[in-house]
């Protein structure tokens, strides 16, 4: 009787916090109820703190970095993803903005990045999917400052048998399942998330030379692009990954941030 009566009582407690503002169960439920009034997301982005800005590092008095002021590394990245949304707002870069969330984390070396989850008036249709997201290297003689950012801050990796120590290792796999396969097309995929076109050196596709931190070269191609939104990488200088969904999948994925422990400084669903 008495096991019984905790167990009631911490059932209460709970369900109360669902309903309680603030509390991280109301938190977690209140972005899912996006899903109802207004469907899937359509744009997934997660947007990290560079910590090369000017911004930041014309604020830092000699000899600091920035993970010694977390409040310039704070403050700007605030004014970059009120910059970034208020762009992609009034621009329409993927069409008209019905509504937008997010999650905002910071990381255990001090800085920031945030995951946003964007709904249009007007959703994508995959065959459009290209015209806004990218996964492959830009021609250098093309667009030579979009070959930069790409190259320094949108290459996953490397891992594998190329860097079996990375942190993204897992028994002996990428976690996040790079490289990636070489596909001709962009396809939808089923798990929320499509195919990106990777096309191979074969086919056109780009790559290059990186030295990893063990002095060793190892060549580069699509397969290890982080999917990007050109004009938002070629505007923020920054690691911006930028996902068509194609589930409410993506939405979950979010939605856990919010409740992994102190280092995460807070949800703001609009």
């Amino acid at each position: 009787m008495e096991i019984f009566t905790i167990w009631v009582r911490w059932s209460f407690c709970l369900l109360l916090l669902q309903v309680v503002l603030g509390t991280c169960n109301n938190v977690v439920k209140t972005p899912m109820a996006y899903v109802p009034n207004y469907g899937r997301p359509d744009i997934f982005i997660t947007f990290k703190c560079n910590p090369k800005w000017l911004d930041i590092s014309d604020a830092l008095f000699p000899g600091q970095k920035p993970e010694d002021r977390h409040d310039i590394v704070s403050r700007v990245f605030h004014l970059k993803v009120k910059k970034m949304m208020d762009f992609l707002i009034k621009f329409k870069v993927f069409g008209r903005v019905q509504c937008h969330m997010g999650s905002l984390e910071w990381q255990k070396r001090g800085l920031p990045h945030i995951h946003i989850l964007v709904w249009l008036t007007e959703k994508i249709s995959p065959h459009q999917v290209d015209s806004f997201i990218s996964a492959e290297i830009p021609k250098k003689d093309e667009d030579p400052i979009l070959y930069d950012i790409i190259t320094k801050s949108m290459i996953h990796g490397p891992c594998g048998t190329l860097n079996p120590n990375s942190v993204c290792m897992k028994e002996g796999k990428c976690s996040k399942k790079f490289p990636r396969s070489f596909v001709s097309e962009t396809q939808t995929g089923e798990d929320g998330y499509p195919t990106y076109r990777r096309r191979s050196p074969e086919e056109g596709g780009e790559k290059f030379a990186l030295k990893l931190k063990s002095g060793t070269m190892c060549e580069i191609d699509n397969r290890w692009v982080v999917p990007y939104c050109p004009l938002l990488s070629r505007i923020f200088n920054a690691h911006i990954n930028v996902e068509y969904c194609h589930s409410v999948k993506s939405i979950k994925y979010v939605c856990k941030y919010v409740n992994k422990g102190s280092d995460q400084a807070g949800n703001f669903p609009r």
